[in-house]
């Protein structure tokens, strides 16, 4: 069952569709996985960082959540004196 739903995790982030909620729910697949898997705990704790890391900046500007919502940019002010 875990593998179905890390399998499906995968494919949505590797197609862009649902970036946030794919994110989180690979942040506590990982998570989780390294508790119980305690001998490859550095890469869950890799896929759980990449997890989050995707869930809160969004998708890219080739996925399909782009696509679909619109892709948001964000622009930083020049720091100015």
């Amino acid at each position: 069952m875990l593998y179905v739903i890390s399998g499906a995790v995968g494919i949505l982030l590797l197609v862009g569709l649902w970036t946030p909620i794919a994110g989180s729910l690979l942040a506590i697949l990982a998570s989780w996985s390294a508790f119980v898997h305690t001998a490859d705990l550095w890469t869950c704790v890799f896929l759980g960082t990449l997890g989050a890391a995707l869930a809160l900046l969004g998708p890219g500007a080739w996925s399909v959540d782009a696509r679909l919502f619109g892709w948001k940019r964000v622009e930083l002010p020049d720091r100015k004196s």
